[in-house]
């Protein structure tokens, strides 16, 4: 299955190289903005798992949804219907 964690995780390695590189000799400020950027990766790598989630149930609903559609005998409620609408004389 498709993921996404190693998407995110090279960009917060990134991040974290970039941290580290410009503050090399502020080793507090770099442990600080390393601890943000774990935080952000916790974050994001749970709403994308959310949103994935989301997304497959969506879609199994649906395929289950046009399966009973498939199964419903649609003639036989359009004549139900057709002949619900007929002018009746006397």
């Amino acid at each position: 299955m498709f993921t996404l964690d190693s998407t995110i995780d090279s960009i917060q390695t990134a991040k974290k190289t970039a941290i580290s590189t410009v503050f090399a000799k502020h080793e507090k400020v770099a442990d600080a903005l390393n601890q943000f950027v774990d935080a952000q990766t916790a974050y994001t790598k749970s709403a994308v798992k959310a949103s994935t989630d989301v997304a497959t149930k969506l879609y199994g609903e649906s395929i289950r949804f046009s399966q009973e559609a498939m199964k419903y005998d649609w003639t036989k409620h359009f004549d139900s219907v057709t002949e619900a609408f007929k002018v009746k004389t006397k």
